[in-house]
């Protein structure tokens, strides 16, 4: 049985925000956009970004991503991995600080087979999770319910991130 959608219209706009580039990668098209609320990059290092999942599986849901459109840990220069995951673990830190989850789901799923919803550009997931987070919503009608605006959400987890 397929998950169901509620409508969120109102997030029409964060995620029409950026246009693909010519090779139709929005995170390529992320990797050049400011950080802000609007765009929803969260954080930029030398090699990588963190930003808002457009569809979150729960709230504070970031993506981790190299600038580089490799679709593999394998395809990465060894100064872009060693960077890519010291911006996951200020994440890590951030999202800690932002929400005090009880744990955290931190994941790559690689290639179509791996579940990768966009699988020619390496990402990490990273997020927030509490002990009994599943709710009869998920359970009974497979719909997710998150219970702050993606726009707090970029609030929270930014000012962690710019804590020292």
């Amino acid at each position: 049985m397929p998950l169901e959608r509620f409508s969120a219209a109102w997030r029409e706009e964060y995620v029409a925000t950026t246009s693909a580039p010519s090779n139709g990668c929005v995170f390529c098209a992320l990797a050049s956009e400011e950080v802000a609320e609007s765009t929803g990059v969260l954080w930029r290092s030398t090699h990588a970004y963190a930003v808002l999942n457009a569809f979150p599986y729960g709230s504070g849901h970031v993506l981790v991503l190299p600038y580089a459109h490799v679709a593999g840990l394998e395809d990465l220069a060894l100064e872009v991995y060693e960077d890519l995951f010291l911006t996951l673990r200020r994440v890590v830190v951030a999202l800690k600080a932002a929400y005090g989850a009880d744990g955290l789901n931190v994941g790559l799923n690689l290639g179509q087979a791996g579940g990768a919803g966009i699988p020619q550009h390496l990402h990490v997931h990273a997020l927030p999770r509490w002990l009994g987070d599943t709710n009869f919503m998920t359970t009974i009608a497979e719909t997710r319910v998150l219970p702050e605006s993606l726009a707090s959400t970029w609030r929270k987890v930014h000012d962690a991130l710019l804590r020292p």
